[in-house]
């Protein structure tokens, strides 16, 4: 399975936060899964690719060219596709994945994760969209879509295919049970 992880390249203020992307990136590699993923060798991003690597995963990275001309790159992964810039690279992630996982991380992990959200709300894509959420990191999101939900402004689908959780036995359930319920 190809698992789409979006993280910050900053480690975070607590050790919980890096203690997670290795967590995540440890269960990829250990279960067979592909990390698909920015490309980034630092902070979260680093830290979730070098642990799916070290688990013996696959771990795809996927990177704008400006991102390689700042020397950003992460040269240890399995395969690299260069994109043209971010609107590109984030096409190809969701492009490439059977599930998507945002790790704690700032302003581009928030865009990625509800551009993703809404795409799989609107029907363009068929996937689980996990928030991990370590520490409570997205709890507000949580409470700003059920404020949005509650004034009516995100119809009546449900959003089923959502879980803020940073249970990994919780997480790999909810993946399996919404992949197996697509197929």
């Amino acid at each position: 399975m190809n698992i789409t992880v979006f993280a910050g390249s900053a480690p975070g203020s607590r050790p919980e936060y890096i203690e997670a992307a290795k967590t995540l990136g440890k269960w990829i590699g250990e279960n067979g899964h592909t990390l698909i993923y920015g490309d980034g060798k630092v902070g979260m991003m680093g830290a979730v690719a070098n642990a799916a690597l070290q688990a013996g995963g696959k771990v795809i990275g996927i990177i704008p060219e400006f991102m390689i001309e700042r020397g950003w790159e992460n040269r240890n992964v399995s395969e690299m596709i260069v994109t043209k810039d971010m609107s590109e690279r984030k096409l190809k992630m969701a492009e490439m994945s059977d599930a998507f996982i945002a790790l704690p991380g700032g302003y581009g992990t928030l865009e990625e994760i509800a551009d993703v959200i809404s795409w799989v709300r609107i029907g363009l894509y068929d996937a689980p969209c996990i928030l991990y959420n370590t520490l409570g990191i997205y709890d507000k999101l949580r409470e700003l879509y059920a404020e949005m939900d509650e004034a009516e402004f995100l119809g009546e689908e449900k959003a089923d295919f959502i879980l803020y959780s940073d249970d990994m036995k919780e997480i790999e359930e909810f993946i399996k049970k919404k992949v197996t319920d697509k197929q």
